[in-house]
């Protein structure tokens, strides 16, 4: 695996690698399980496999956690090797933003909803930083986890929108034993706090079952979180990203955790 710091060089080490098919996988770092089954697709379906290491400061807003975002360079470096990655591109800021950046994505209407109302210009963020991913890398395919199924959706916009030639892969979301979904913020609760946080997949599920029971899948999931007082409810909505999904965001402590399940069976 060779560690890439500057976007020409990335450029001049894929272009001989261009006859083959060449995957991306995005991240911020602190790999977990779901973040290896992304290098994990990509390695089985591609002939050079990407994966970018960037905690990308434009997608945080003002007061969120950029400064306490989980970063495990060494371990992650370590563990992108063992499971085939040919390219870690680890940029600096200044690499990706440089003085006088000032041209963003700006998505809208997918982008405004839920996550767009809490967070406004997280997506702006996520949509400006993938293109410039995808416009180095020029991947024949790009990896998404579909625990984030918002911004899985505001990608495939992007990459319909702009006319990219790429396909975006999404990625069954992985759950720890309890249910919990692997997120690189879990490290920040407490043993107390993840025990709270386990309400949100358990109302999920219990409104996913009374979804394909013809009962109202968003008020019996906020009623399932209600009964947890160690916890704020932020949202519970259905949306149409790649067929009717039930999401919600719940504060745990300092926590801000997202989770979505599919209300059709989709394999995602």
């Amino acid at each position: 695996m060779k560690i890439v710091r500057t976007k020409s060089d990335l450029r001049a080490l894929l272009e001989p690698l261009r006859g083959g098919r060449v995957g991306l996988v995005p991240t911020m770092g602190a790999f977990h399980e779901g973040h290896l089954s992304l290098l994990r697709a990509a390695r089985r379906e591609c002939n050079t496999v990407v994966c970018s290491l960037f905690v990308n400061p434009t997608q945080f807003g003002q007061g969120e956690d950029l400064e306490r975002y989980p970063r495990k360079d060494a371990r992650d470096r370590e563990l992108a090797q063992a499971e085939g990655v040919d390219f870690l591109f680890a940029p600096a800021s200044e690499e990706m933003y440089p003085p006088g950046f000032e041209t963003w994505v700006e998505p809208e209407r997918l982008a405004l909803e839920l996550e767009g109302v809490i967070r406004p210009t997280h997506f702006r963020g996520v949509a400006t930083i993938c293109l410039k991913l995808f416009n180095i890398v020029r991947p024949n395919v790009a990896y998404f986890g579909a625990k984030d199924a918002q911004q899985l959706a505001v990608i495939e916009l992007l990459v319909r929108d702009l006319d990219l030639e790429l396909e975006i892969r999404a990625i069954k979301t992985v759950r720890d034993e309890d249910g919990l979904a692997l997120s690189s913020r879990n490290s920040y609760l407490s043993p107390t706090e993840r025990r709270i946080a386990l309400a949100l997949p358990n109302a999920l599920a219990r409104g996913a079952e009374a979804g394909r029971d013809g009962g109202d899948p968003v008020a019996v999931a906020r009623a399932a979180l209600d009964e947890e007082p160690g916890l704020k409810t932020q949202y519970v909505a259905v949306a149409d990203y790649d067929g009717p999904r039930l999401l919600a965001a719940v504060q745990v402590g300092k926590t801000r955790l997202i989770d979505n399940v599919s209300l059709k069976g989709s394999k995602i």
